[in-house]
């Protein structure tokens, strides 16, 4: 699973309804789910080895390519036809730069 982040400011609150307008200026993608649980035990020194299925779509190969640049062994990793790779935008992902906009 990969969590996309978007960055920005928020000047106002749009008069159709309660909601922030936002001035993205910046995405960010990372591994998310079990994948932030594999970034953490690369980052302590710890040589992974992943066992999954993904799809054989643009976030199962930028999934992979995220592991694969941390050291991580992917040869476990099935892509699937017809399967969607997940690629989730948390709740609270529009952030500024002195906190989270919610």
């Amino acid at each position: 699973m990969l969590d996309h982040y978007l960055w920005g400011k928020c000047e106002r609150i749009s008069p159709e309804a309660p909601v922030q307008v936002i001035d993205v200026q910046k995405e960010t993608t990372v591994l998310g789910g079990a994948g932030n649980v594999v970034n953490n035990l690369v980052a302590l020194g710890a040589h992974v080895r992943v066992l999954s299925v993904v799809g054989d779509d643009n976030n199962g190969k930028e999934l992979s390519n995220m592991l694969s640049s941390i050291g991580v062994d992917i040869h476990g990793m099935i892509k699937q036809k017809g399967r969607k790779t997940s690629k989730k935008k948390p709740s609270n992902s529009v952030t500024s730069t002195s906190g989270s906009i919610r």
